[in-house]
């Protein structure tokens, strides 16, 4: 179990990283945001290059933290009747929600997204709005955020073994 769990402290140490750099581009895009309303508004300018790019950063945003978000037990989910559990049965929901839900989905957005990638970036796919920008950087991210968050369900489908094997223990 030790070296399942020392990859489990792996994967949480990348997903830590790109969680907090997730936090950092929220700066990023209320700064574009705001100097976008500024050359608008003040000056008349106008650039769907910076309409996108604050696109791109809140997709950046919510995909790159879900690994995170997953890590730090911060998604939905209704604990009106686990939390009432033992932490043995809490773990056994966690396991089957995780290998028979998150993972399988996560694996087919990921083989989807990465097709997406490789066509849009065969193509070199372009924003059909004057100025706009290329397509392939972003649909990009989708298969690496769902690969992250992939990762975080292992990590934390080996975290719930580990507490099932030291109830056992006990």
């Amino acid at each position: 179990m030790k070296p399942l769990l020392a990859l489990s402290r792996a994967i949480d140490t990348l997903n830590e990283y790109a969680g907090r750099g997730a936090c950092w581009l929220v700066l990023a895009c209320i700064l574009i945001s705001a100097c976008n309303a500024v050359a608008r508004y003040g000056f008349n300018l106008s650039s769907n290059g910076f309409l996108e790019i604050q696109w791109y950063l809140y997709t950046l945003v919510f995909l790159g933290a879900a690994g995170y978000t997953l890590k730090h037990n911060a998604h939905v989910r209704i604990d009106l009747i686990a939390g009432r559990l033992s932490p043995r049965a809490q773990a056994w929901i966690d396991i089957f929600g995780h290998l028979f839900m998150l993972l399988p989905v996560c694996a087919i957005m990921l083989w989807f997204g990465w097709a997406a990638f490789v066509e849009s970036y065969r193509i070199n796919e372009i924003s059909t709005d004057a100025g706009g920008l290329l397509r392939w950087p972003i649909k990009l991210v989708v298969p690496l955020a769902f690969a992250l968050l992939i990762l975080q369900g292992v990590s934390e489908t080996i975290k719930k073994f580990a507490v099932l094997q030291r109830e056992t223990r006990s």
